[in-house]
């Protein structure tokens, strides 16, 4: 990496898409994972540090047609508390919850914790099972380029994602939920609203007369990238929420993930929480 030579705070999606061009800067926006990867020497300034806190196409939460957008620097403490949040998607607010402290979730945006792309990062497994997409932007010629892509398609590994170096990453697009969307997040650490997760699980799905449909279950911390459970959502598709079903999601999710042994918790521990914690996710459903 070059040494960083220059600051640049653009005030427009133009002239922040354009300083990209050259791929060789470092953006920064709430600094919560950039400023400690940094001192810590996992990340080294590129060339031009771009702060884009002030270009306001990247900001606020908006219902557009049958898609709620999330500028890229909303804070999870502005997404926590929006009413159109709260009322439409529950799962995400309730992880908004479980992040971090009151001082990170002030500052921490959406975008970035996209961007960092931990296979622990609390807000992507929420955006996995609401079947969010990526807006990104770019300009390879003259005018702006723009795009959506699935996030369940974004993240290649530990850190790194689809995203090229000339692309910038400006909200995400979620699909309102249908009538009957039921939805739960967990999260499990030491402490759990502080810590990084030792697993996290992510469940949605429309109830409709008592039959699961659209079924989508995500699960962190048990795999390179934050995962979408395939197999334990062919467990429940179109079958009723009794204990026989549970159960056997519950088996399919603990056989489905391959996690590692860290300074966290072990493999097995790991595999044993996915069973015990998709199976209590579950029950509270069926009971609910």
């Amino acid at each position: 990496m070059t040494e960083l030579k220059r600051y640049f705070a653009p005030t427009s999606l133009d002239q922040a898409v354009e300083c990209l061009k050259g791929g060789n800067v470092t953006i920064l926006a709430g600094g919560t994972d950039l400023t400690p990867q940094s001192q810590a020497g996992r990340i080294k300034f590129r060339e031009t540090l771009m702060n884009i806190r002030h270009v306001p196409q990247l900001s606020g939460i908006t219902l557009e047609g049958k898609e709620i957008r999330i500028g890229a620097l909303a804070t999870i403490t502005e997404i926590m508390e929006h009413p159109m949040v709260r009322e439409h998607l529950p799962v995400l607010a309730e992880a908004c919850d479980h992040f971090a402290s009151d001082q990170i979730r002030n500052a921490g945006t959406i975008g970035g914790n996209i961007c960092n792309a931990s296979p622990a990062g609390d807000m992507l497994i929420p955006l996995l099972v609401l079947d969010a997409c990526v807006e990104l932007a770019s300009m390879p010629e003259s005018s702006i380029y723009q795009h959506c892509m699935p996030i369940a398609t974004f993240f290649t590994g530990p850190g790194k994602t689809r995203k090229s170096l000339c692309e910038l990453v400006t909200g995400v697009r979620i699909p309102v939920p249908a009538a009957g969307h039921v939805s739960r997040f967990y999260k499990h650490g030491t402490r759990p609203a502080l810590d990084i997760s030792t697993i996290s699980i992510g469940f949605a799905a429309d109830l409709l007369d008592g039959v699961l449909k659209n079924v989508r279950v995500a699960f962190g911390a048990v795999a390179p990238t934050p995962l979408r459970a395939t197999a334990t959502e062919s467990a429940l598709e179109g079958r009723r929420l009794d204990a026989t079903t549970i159960e056997a999601a519950a088996i399919a999710a603990r056989d489905e993930v391959n996690p590692i042994d860290d300074v966290r918790a072990t493999a097995w521990y790991r595999k044993e929480m996915i069973h015990n914690m998709t199976k209590r996710i579950l029950d509270n459903v069926a009971q609910a």
